[in-house]
């Protein structure tokens, strides 16, 4: 939806993340095939904001990334509050701020869009914060209501006493605020706490104290699920899969183990897919309506059109596309290469930097040789060969269509349209030779 006024985003991201205990921080470690921050800043590219500002730790001031922002430092990092002062300047009063966080990347786009409604048929709200009720509500603030059912006060968890710890109610920390407000409310909040922080969440106090009503939104909880361990980060990746995992399935994709098949975020997956035990697909993935993969095999950057068939034990990546009914066998390895219609490798064979051509065939064992320790070369295969088993194709090297390339071959000149190719050393049988063999090592002797 499109949001009546304006909208200002702005994503906290100038945590530390000490206990994820890594030299990568917190933010930019993966989940589902890319950094924890993209999935927020895609988001808010969602949301169409006039402006998104994102702010950093001083580690982080030079960070790139494939979405439009402004990026501000906090340092020192006083707050969630204090994080909102630094992105201020950049904010007009006009229309809604919306506060997203790095490090809570499973939020959905329509819990937001709750959140906007809100503000268009309430407009009175200074703010509105995304509550929720967590299994676990352990080290969680609670959102306090009146009697009308208002939001009048955000209790953080070390102020809470024994009969509001009994409030099911959690705040989630989005918050969306009227911009025409923030800049008033701000200098309210207090570091009166142990840390000596500012909390955004005060506003609320701050609001109605200067008369203004406060309101909320319920979301699941499972979309609020912050990431600051190792453990966190297990755990959101298990809730993103089985989200994605129920998101192909009902739109007619087969999963014969949905628990150990495992997408990325650009996964595209088409109806009538069929997907094995032990998939994993990862960036860059596309699979076309009624393809195949068979347990155990591994895919990125890869295309697999109509009814092709993959694995098992396969892996494709860097650059792959099969064409319709292509077929990728066990233990073959396919990298940067494309498959015409019904092109084969059906065993144990490594292609790579090569295009087959359609209704040809690649024998078991076979591999193009595509590195010469400095450059890498192509391979050129037309349509409808035939390579036997056990070739070496030792690129740079076209081979022609309908050719055949004899069991056995290393091949290292082209070979024309229609030519047989034979390339292997000349067989020599020496009658009874196995029996002389046998007897000269019982004596120790060289044959």
């Amino acid at each position: 939806m499109k949001t009546m006024n304006p909208l200002h985003l702005v994503v906290l991201a100038a945590g530390q993340g000490t206990r994820m205990k890594s030299d990568t921080p917190k933010i930019l470690h993966s989940l589902g095939g890319r950094p924890l921050l993209y999935y927020v800043l895609e988001l808010a590219q969602q949301m169409n904001p006039q402006e998104t500002v994102l702010v950093v730790n001083p580690a982080l001031k030079d960070l790139e990334t494939p979405f439009s922002h402004k990026t501000v430092v906090q340092h020192p990092a006083r707050g969630t509050g204090d994080a909102i002062k630094c992105a201020l300047p950049h904010l007009k009063e006009e229309g809604h701020v919306l506060v997203l966080y790095g490090d809570t990347p499973l939020i959905r786009r329509e819990t937001l869009d709750r959140m906007m409604t809100l503000s268009q048929t309430h407009p009175e709200l200074a703010v509105i914060l995304l509550g929720m009720c967590p299994h676990d509500a352990q080290g969680y603030a609670r959102l306090l209501l009146n009697e009308k059912g208002d939001l009048e006060d955000v209790i953080e968890y070390k102020d809470l006493t024994a009969s509001q710890k009994e409030i099911p109610l959690c705040n989630s920390g989005v918050m969306l605020i009227r911009a025409d407000l923030l800049g008033s409310l701000l200098p309210s909040l207090t570091a009166n706490n142990a840390a000596k922080e500012y909390y955004l969440p005060e506003l609320v106090k701050i609001a109605r104290q200067k008369g203004y009503a406060c309101g909320f939104v319920e979301g699941d909880a499972s979309e609020f699920m912050g990431i600051n361990t190792r453990q966190d980060l297990a755990k959101a990746e298990a809730t993103l899969q089985d989200r994605w995992r129920n998101q192909a399935m009902e739109a007619g994709v087969t999963l014969r183990d949905p628990h150990h098949i495992y997408f990325s975020y650009d996964t595209k997956v088409a109806s009538d897919v069929t997907l094995h035990h032990f998939v994993i697909l990862g960036p860059g993935v596309v699979l076309d309506k009624g393809a195949e993969i068979l347990p155990f095999c591994q895919l990125s950057d890869a295309y697999v059109g109509p009814g092709a068939r993959v694995g098992p034990f396969a892996h494709l990546r860097g650059g792959v596309s099969l064409e319709e009914k292509a077929e990728i066998g066990n233990f073959v390895e396919v990298k940067k290469s494309t498959f015409g219609v019904r092109a084969k490798a059906k065993h144990l064979s490594y292609i790579g930097d090569t295009e087959v051509g359609s209704h040809s065939n690649i024998g078991a064992g076979t591999i193009t040789c595509n590195y010469d320790g400095f450059h890498k070369s192509k391979t050129s295969i037309g349509e409808s060969v035939f390579i036997g088993s056990n070739c070496a194709l030792v690129a740079p090297l076209s081979i022609g269509d309908h050719a055949i390339v004899g069991a056995g071959s290393v091949v290292t000149k082209d070979v024309e349209s229609r030519a047989l190719a034979i390339a292997r050393g000349k067989q020599t049988v020496i009658e009874k030779g196995a029996d002389t063999f046998r007897k000269k090592r019982q004596k120790g002797k060289d044959f």
